[in-house]
């Protein structure tokens, strides 16, 4: 080296070298390990009982089973439950347990660090969702439940009060997950910040409003269709950024790998007006839409005194009075489906053609025209209540009647507060949304049955039709899917004839992912279903 003192620079730089590409590519190789997500709303339970939206519902989607899982088309597959069978005379479902499904490891079980979940750790999963010291929101699943037994460690039962055929859609939300009795018996409380479950992912760290890191659960039972283990990931890393923006611009750095939905703050830089993707995102960024099971609409409060909201032609006239279309394609850059038909949403079984509202600003005239005759009053005024997120909508509702004869005034609102005005009736009409908690469209129809009037129930409208109470609970009673469906389309026609609401669109699950992420898919549920995603 004294005697080629100029190649020691040279050396060095070529060791430096070797260094960092051996890091770079160990760091390489670790990030396509891990998949990342932000939530921009805060995870305020990692406990299965309050998975009641989906900043909870998706973490503990990778954390927990049940007896049956949905698939990405809704249909109804086996999960800890290999196979059922239904007793029609007596309401029983009787399922037969895997016995090869185990729970995370954990000191408390002993020295083999867990053990096989049993028929009775379905039990008591099932009464802490009833127990009200714990006060779960997803007591309601078992309303129509009479009881439920373990017959032997594999065979569990549970017998119905009376029909509901879309029971086995309640038990594959994640509320009806198994949890071990004396792991949520140590930590009380405080099981919501530790939880232990059966899923392809296990807890690792959860530092609130920070970052939520899982890790690969190495005993998880469920393989791919050639046989090998899942889940491919080694763990899934979640961050915390409070806003759309600094989320899309961390997954616009390649710092987070996915994406959902399609916020104000960045769709016009991501999306054409027609719903394409913008060229120079092409090459590292994938989108992935779907129906959605949600319905945007405007409600009518009808337990009130006033006229005119409780007139049925001035809610037609808001129902034929804007172009649905042109709202989608140049507010929404051409993601949803103008909701001309029913209530129901695309994608649900239970949707159909029926005849709805379109744009037909001549016959909402002449309907304002006839309610002024018909009433003498010169002039019409109504409030609608939204949040910020849906203004520019609501605006374009405003500015399109007001062409019309109609004034709308709209009150801008947090969305706390909508939804506690909502719940009270205390609002002439406001901006609302339902998302299926199951695959059935007996819960979007469940709205208008008179016995669900909030706050007992979700029918916010408080509308009220004998001939559709008879109806809703003659479908309850149906076991065959075609009767049901032909009385689903009754109701939904009646709905639409009578107008407490005003359907708006249908919407659209939308995903965007880096281009290295593969199979993950879309529901119309839009749950993120982490298992079988791999990283290339």
């Amino acid at each position: 080296m004294k005697k080629y003192p100029t190649l020691l620079p040279l050396i060095a730089a070529v060791l430096l070298c070797i260094c960092f590409s051996c890091n770079t590519s160990k760091n390489k190789d670790l990030d396509l390990q891990v998949f990342r997500y932000n939530e921009h709303s805060n995870i305020s339970s990692l406990d299965p009982a309050f998975a009641r939206n989906p900043a909870n519902i998706w973490p503990t989607n990778q954390l927990f089973n049940g007896l049956v899982q949905l698939d990405d088309a809704l249909e109804i597959q086996p999960d800890i439950a290999k196979k059922w069978i239904f007793n029609d005379s007596t309401q029983t479902y009787t399922f037969y347990l895997r016995d090869d499904v185990f729970f995370h490891k954990h000191v408390l079980f002993g020295k083999d660090s867990t053990r096989k979940v049993v028929a009775k750790d379905f039990v008591y999963s099932l009464n802490r969702l009833k127990n009200t010291r714990i006060a779960s929101p997803g007591g309601w699943v078992l309303q129509n439940v009479e009881n439920y037994y373990a017959i032997h460690d594999t065979i569990f039962e549970i017998q119905l009060k009376q029909p509901f055929p879309a029971f086995l859609g309640l038990l594959a939300m994640r509320y009806c997950s198994v949890v071990p009795e004396e792991i949520v018996s140590y930590y009380g409380n405080n099981f919501r910040s530790n939880p232990i479950g059966t899923g392809p992912f296990k807890f690792k760290l959860w530092e609130e409003n920070i970052k939520l890191v899982l890790r690969k659960n190495d005993l998880y039972f469920e393989r791919d269709a050639q046989g090998n283990s899942l889940p491919y990931l080694e763990a899934v890393a979640i961050s915390f950024l409070p806003d759309k923006q600094s989320e899309f611009l961390q997954f616009a750095q390649g710092k987070i790998d996915f994406i959902s939905g399609l916020d104000a703050s960045y769709k016009d830089e991501l999306l054409d007006s027609q719903g394409a993707l913008r060229e120079r995102y092409q090459k590292d960024i994938k989108m992935i839409t779907g129906p959605y099971l949600n319905t945007e609409y405007l409600a009518f409060f009808l337990g009130g005194e006033k006229e005119k909201v409780v007139s049925p032609l001035l809610r037609k006239a808001i129902n034929y009075g804007f172009d649905r279309q042109k709202m989608i394609t140049y507010l929404r850059n051409g993601i949803g489906i103008p909701a001309i038909y029913g209530f129901i949403p695309m994608g649900l079984p239970g949707f159909d053609f029926i005849e709805g509202y379109d744009y037909q600003p001549e016959k909402a005239r002449a309907l304002i025209d006839q309610y002024k005759r018909e009433t003498g009053k010169s002039t019409i005024e109504i409030s609608i209540g939204t949040d910020s997120n849906y203004l520019d909508m609501y605006e374009y509702i405003q500015r399109e009647m007001e062409k019309l004869g109609m004034k709308i005034t709209i009150d801008v609102m947090p969305a706390s507060t909508l939804r506690q005005k909502r719940s009270s009736g205390s609002m002439d009409s406001f901006r609302a949304s339902w998302i299926a908690d199951y695959p059935d469209a007996e819960n979007y129809l469940s709205l208008f049955y008179s016995k669900n009037f909030t706050p007992n129930g979700p029918n916010y409208t408080h509308f009220k039709n004998e001939q559709y109470d008879i109806w809703y609970e003659t479908s309850l009673s149906l076991s065959d899917a075609k009767e049901r469906k032909n009385l689903y389309r009754q109701m939904d026609s009646l709905i639409i004839s009578e107008a407490p609401i005003v359907p708006l669109y249908y919407d659209e699950a939308i995903r965007f992912t880096r281009k290295n992420v593969k199979h993950l898919g879309i529901n119309p549920q839009n749950f993120l279903v982490l298992k079988q995603v791999q990283k290339e």
